[in-house]
């Protein structure tokens, strides 16, 4: 019963401060997946434009941060970034030490990560999409812009989802390594409670089940997203015209 307890929800319990680790967990993933879109969709871009240039840039991310481990990346951006800003803090005459947010920094990292995995996902959603649709918004005139939003990224997102729900599910497990830099996620909390309370057992269970909860969660919204997005599924971009 006693360590029972601590897992409640008063002075003594360690139960809010889980909760609130899942929640802290759950943003530092979302913010790494919005940073990871935004460098999947350049990368994939750059892949895609048939510039020799470009595309062996694209490759390089893809490669080096797909084939790189991922506590790797986090301390290169957690403690190599804090040198960094710690040199241009010197330069601009401040003595001390500089160091990134670790919230910041481990979503960067991450967020990092998760591009390199979804400019695949992105560049293999758009060679998915029909040929024949492409070839017929460009034969009635469509501009780039016109066809890039009344066909392109509509299908794209909705090719994307199952890839994009893997992605999610990798970003949210690795975000338990960002607890090297300090930040109150899951995993750090559990750790910390374990340490204080010698309830090594009972605490690490706790934690991998709300772990387990959050991913079974986002399977079902990235499934229910899904069928959604299948149903709906766009008009052609001439039909819409």
């Amino acid at each position: 019963m006693a360590s029972l307890e601590l897992l409640g929800f008063g002075s003594t319990g360690w139960g809010a401060l889980l909760i609130l680790a899942a929640l802290m967990t759950l943003a530092v993933t979302a913010t790494a997946l919005a940073i990871g879109a935004v460098l999947g969709a350049i990368v994939a871009a750059a892949k895609l434009s048939g510039n020799s240039f470009l595309v062996a840039l694209g490759n390089v991310y893809t490669t080096v941060f797909r084939g790189v481990p991922e506590l790797l990346i986090i301390y290169l951006i957690y403690f190599g970034g804090s040198s960094a800003v710690t040199s241009i803090g010197k330069a601009m005459g401040y003595e001390g030490f500089l160091g990134l947010p670790s919230f910041a920094a481990g979503a960067l990292a991450v967020g990092i990560i998760s591009g390199a995995y979804q400019a695949e996902v992105f560049r293999g959603a758009f060679l998915a999409i029909s040929k024949g649709e492409l070839e017929a918004a460009s034969a009635i005139g469509m501009h780039r812009g016109l066809r890039f939003r009344r066909i392109i990224m509509p299908q794209v997102l909705r090719l994307a989802i199952p890839g994009l729900g893997n992605v999610w599910q990798l970003s949210l497990k690795d975000s338990a390594l960002i607890s090297v830099t300090g930040l109150a996620e899951l995993m750090r909390t559990s750790q910390v409670a374990a340490g204080s309370t010698r309830q090594y057992f009972l605490f690490f269970i706790a934690g991998g089940c709300l772990y387990l909860i959050l991913t079974s969660l986002s399977d079902r919204i990235f499934n229910g997203a899904e069928r959604r997005a299948n149903r709906s599924m766009p008009a052609s971009a001439m039909g819409q015209a």
